[in-house]
């Protein structure tokens, strides 16, 4: 009823086959889960999800905290589909659910009868998410879907550090996380549609292009002016100063958006007006001038001084926290940044909604 209170989640009765492996996938199925959809994870009989070896880390009951990470609100059955038998039993699964994830590769499910073509005639409404590397033309068949190698060929590592050490890879799988966010939102599109017109559909997702997607202003710069993006470390490539500057003990960051965040800056640390640094577009162009001036005043104090002072202006500054700082500022606030199963801790989901709580029912799976 209309102003009735929703009491279950939003995905509550929605049922994944997640043949998916590794990180993107998985996530997208994890993040699924969370809100309510009933997650089944398909894998190898004996060794299960690769992740499930890689270590150290492990957790203190000997598991891989890289597998425990994207797993959580999931059950598994070990399907060996090569075999006729548990094809078939795969292809059930499949008929009793309303979504299939697969990252097997272009045509890797077709192999086994369980691609989409052949899934969608027996049932119409399914809605059907591939994830490759680079999509599914002939040309990108041979090409290897890992993300580091996306990382490098997709460009985001030449513009990703110091200028001169020739490309550095963002410290997380970065694009699989990405990939798993953009079928999470096509998987989601297709649904409502489904709403609709009672019909599924299928979602394909590569690490390729949402890579390029995903560096927005830099190849968005590309492909309207035609200019190549280069790393520049910390500094931002159209906004100065905005980047990390160095204390008497540690660095700390500041983003100054504005020219009347710049002018606060100027009052609170007493730097005198200059007429190059006037505009943003002029700091641009006078960038090692204001940051060396401004390192040189910062270094005379300690960090937790330029941040309280520069907060109480109103500048946008912080800390480079480390992980376990970052995890105590988010208790601080209230975030609530973890969550646990059954002795299994893992990072809590960032979405909140109002009516349809997300629910975390199970720990990662064990291998069955």
């Amino acid at each position: 009823m209309v102003g009735e209170e929703m009491t279950t989640p939003a995905l509550h009765g929605i049922k994944i086959a997640d043949f998916s492996r590794v990180l993107a996938g998985p996530y997208a199925t994890m993040l699924l889960a969370d809100l309510g959809a009933e997650v089944t994870k398909v894998e190898r009989p004996g060794s299960g999800d690769q992740t499930r070896s890689w270590g150290p880390p492990f957790d203190q009951k000997g598991r891989a905290t890289y597998f425990q990470s994207v797993n959580r609100n999931k059950t598994s059955v070990s399907l060996e589909l090569g075999d006729e038998a548990d094809m078939l039993k795969a292809r059930e699964l499949i008929l009793a659910s309303e979504i299939v994830v697969e990252n097997f590769g272009p045509g890797g499910m077709k192999r086994f009868g369980l691609d989409f073509e052949s899934l969608s005639k027996e049932k119409p409404s399914l809605i059907y998410c591939s994830i490759t590397g680079f999509g599914d033309s002939e040309a990108a068949q041979s090409l290897p879907g890992y993300d580091m190698l996306i990382q490098g060929m997709s460009g985001l590592m030449s513009i990703t550090g110091e200028p001169s050490k020739g490309g550095t890879k963002v410290g997380v799988a970065l694009i699989d996380v990405i990939a798993g966010l953009h079928a999470t939102t096509g998987i989601l599109a297709a649904l409502h549609a489904r709403e609709q017109s009672g019909v599924g559909q299928e979602v394909k997702i590569n690490l390729f292009s949402s890579a390029l997607s995903a560096m927005v202003n830099q190849s968005g710069t590309f492909v309207a002016a035609g200019v190549v993006a280069e790393a520049l470390g910390n500094d931002h490539p159209s906004i100065v100063p905005y980047g990390v500057f160095h204390s008497a003990d540690r660095d700390f960051i500041i983003a100054v958006g504005n020219d009347h965040q710049f002018q606060a800056l100027l009052e609170a640390i007493g730097l005198e007006r200059d007429d190059r640094f006037a505009t943003n577009q002029m700091r641009v162009e006078n960038r090692k001038i204001l940051t060396a001036r401004l390192n040189e005043i910062f270094a005379s104090k300690p960090s937790e001084h330029w941040i309280a002072l520069l907060t109480a202006s109103k500048i946008p500054v912080g800390p480079i926290n480390r992980i376990d700082e970052a995890f105590a500022l988010a208790e601080r606030l209230g975030l609530n940044p973890t969550v646990e199963i059954a002795n299994s801790k893992s990072v809590a989901n960032p979405i909140h909604l109002s009516k349809s709580p997300l629910a975390y029912r199970l720990p990662p799976p064990e291998l069955h």
